[in-house]
C-alpha cells in the first residue's frame, strides 16, 4: 500500500487498483460478514421481541446523521478526487439520489414501523406517544396489509446491492491511496448499523401476513446475501475494465453519496412532521451520528481527498505528448 500511495509504481494512470493485492476483497468480505450478521439479527428481532417506537426512532436519527455525513463529508470528496471533477461528481451523486429515490417510490420498502403500534411501550415511551404515532404517522404511510413482502423484499434486494457496490468501491480507494482503511470503514459502519433497519420491515410485513417462522428466516437469509452479492459483482467488473477503473470507482463512490443522502433523509425528514415528542432526542441522536461521521475524518490522513487529483496531474506531466 505505501509503494501505490508513492506514486511511480503504478504504470497506467487509470488502474487504481492494487497490483498482485487481494486485500481489498478479503477486508471486503470480513466486512461482509459482520453485516449479514447484522442483517440476519435485525431480521430476527421483531420475532423475539417487541420494538418501542422512541427507540427505534433515536436509533434510526444516529444511523441518518452517520449516513448524512459519510455521504457529503467522505464518499462525495473522495468521488471529485478520484474522478477530477466537481460537476460529474455530483451529477452521479444526483443520479444515486434519483435511484434510490423512486425505487423508495415503486417499491415502499423504507418501511421501520411496527405494522400496528404497540400501546403498551415501556413506561419512558407512553401510550400517548404510541397512539400519537398511530393515529397521525400511519395516515400518511402503507399499513402493513397493504404492502406486498416480495416488493419489499426485492426493493431491500437492489438497495443491498448498491450498498455492496459502495462499500467495495470504499475499500478499492483504500487499498489504492493507503488511506489505513478509513473510508472503507466509514462506510462499513453506516451499513453495519443501518442494515437491522433494513431486514426488520421485511420480518413485520411476513408476520402481517401470517408467514412461517421458517420462511420468514429463509427470506431474511437471502436478504442478507445481497450485499456480499453487490461486493463481488464490483470487484468482477472492475478487474474486467482495467482502463477505466478510476472512473469505475470514482462514479460508485458519488452514486453511493446519492444513494446515502436519499436513505438518510428518508429516516430523518418524517421526524419534522410525524415526532414532535422526543424532538431533544432525535435531535442529538442526529448530531451525535454527524458528529461520527466527522471523526471518521479527523483520523484520515491529510492527503486521502487529495490523492488521486495529485497522482493524476503528476502522471499527465509525465506522460509524453
Amino acid at each position: 500500500m505505501a509503494a501505490l500511495a508513492a506514486g511511480p509504481q503504478v504504470a497506467d494512470p487509470h488502474v487504481i487498483g492494487v497490483s498482485g493485492s487481494h486485500w481489498p476483497q478479503v477486508l471486503a468480505g470480513i466486512y461482509c460478514v459482520a453485516v449479514v450478521l447484522a442483517s440476519l439479527a435485525g431480521g430476527w428481532l421483531p420475532l423475539m421481541v417487541r420494538l418501542t417506537h422512541t427507540r427505534l426512532q433515536i436509533s434510526m436519527s444516529l444511523c441518518g446523521g452517520l449516513m448524512l455525513g459519510i455521504g457529503l463529508l467522505h464518499l462525495l470528496p473522495h468521488a471529485v478526487a478520484v474522478l477530477d471533477s466537481l460537476d460529474r461528481a455530483v451529477w452521479w451523486m444526483m443520479t444515486g439520489l434519483l435511484t434510490m429515490f423512486f425505487l423508495i417510490r415503486a417499491f415502499h420498502f423504507h418501511q421501520h414501523e411496527p405494522a400496528v403500534p404497540n400501546v403498551h411501550d415501556d413506561e419512558h415511551d407512553g401510550g400517548r406517544h404510541a397512539l400519537e404515532h398511530a393515529h397521525g404517522h400511519a395516515h400518511h404511510h402503507h399499513p402493513a396489509a397493504r404492502l406486498s413482502w416480495m416488493g419489499v423484499a426485492f426493493g431491500l434486494g437492489i438497495h443491498s446491492l448498491i450498498e455492496g457496490m459502495a462499500l467495495a468501491a470504499s475499500v478499492q480507494v483504500d487499498a489504492a491511496h493507503g488511506d489505513g482503511g478509513i473510508l472503507g470503514f466509514g462506510t462499513f459502519l453506516a451499513i453495519l448499523l443501518h442494515k437491522p433497519f433494513d431486514a426488520v420491515p421485511i420480518s413485520i410485513l411476513m408476520q402481517a401476513r401470517q408467514a412461517s417462522s421458517r420462511m420468514t428466516h429463509i427470506v431474511n437469509g437471502a436478504f442478507a446475501a445481497f450485499c456480499p452479492l453487490g461486493v463481488a459483482m464490483f470487484f468482477l467488473g472492475f478487474e474486467r475494465f482495467t482502463d477505466h477503473q478510476a472512473a469505475i470507482v470514482g462514479c460508485a463512490l458519488a452514486f453511493s453519496a446519492g444513494v446515502f443522502l436519499c436513505i438518510s433523509l428518508a429516516d430523518l425528514l418524517p421526524e419534522l412532521e410525524f415526532h414532535a415528542h422526543d424532538r431533544l432526542k432525535l435531535s442529538l441522536a442526529l448530531l451525535v451520528g454527524v458528529a461520527i461521521a466527522y471523526a471518521i475524518g479527523i483520523v484520515e490522513p491529510e492527503h486521502a481527498h487529495g490523492a488521486a487529483h495529485h497522482h493524476s496531474k503528476e502522471e499527465k506531466a509525465a506522460k509524453p505528448e
